[in-house]
Order: C-alpha cells, then structure tokens, then sequence
C-alpha cells in the first residue's frame, strides 16, 4: 500500500514549500511598489496613528470613565 500511494503523490506533481521558494529565489525580479516603498509607508502609518490617538487623549479634554465617587455629594432632604 505504501509504494502505490507513494507513486500515486509522485504522478501528481505537487511541488512542497521548499522546493517552490527554491525556484523562486533563483528567478531575478524588478522590485515593485511594496519592495521599494512597503516599510516605509508601514512606519508613516504606523506613526501617524500613534499621534492621532495621543492628541486625541491629551488634547480633546475627553473625561475618560471618572468616577463621580467623592465628588457627588447628595442634597438635603426637603420634607415641604
């Protein structure tokens, strides 16, 4: 059973992983948009959206969750 389904995996030619990054490597390619410019714009992004957040917490005057605990105090009771 073993060599049938070894000769039956072979007949299919599925290439693995390996041999496929192999003949990759090999072949010369020009670089394209995301090779010359991807990290680039991924640390632009990146940095843009770390200073939109911190403006947004220290800037807009957005209360975050406080507590009224101690701040609140309750009126007197009016029995008229």
């Amino acid at each position: 059973m073993f060599p049938l389904s070894r000769n039956v995996l072979r007949s299919l030619k599925i290439r693995s992983i390996q041999q496929i990054r192999a003949r990759q490597s090999h072949a010369k390619h020009s670089p394209d948009f995301h090779d010359k410019y991807g990290n680039t714009l991924l640390t632009r992004g990146t940095i843009f959206c770390v200073v939109a957040w911190v403006f947004t917490i220290t800037q807009i005057g957005i209360e975050w969750n406080q507590s009224p605990v101690g701040r609140v105090t309750p009126k007197e009771w009016n029995d008229e």
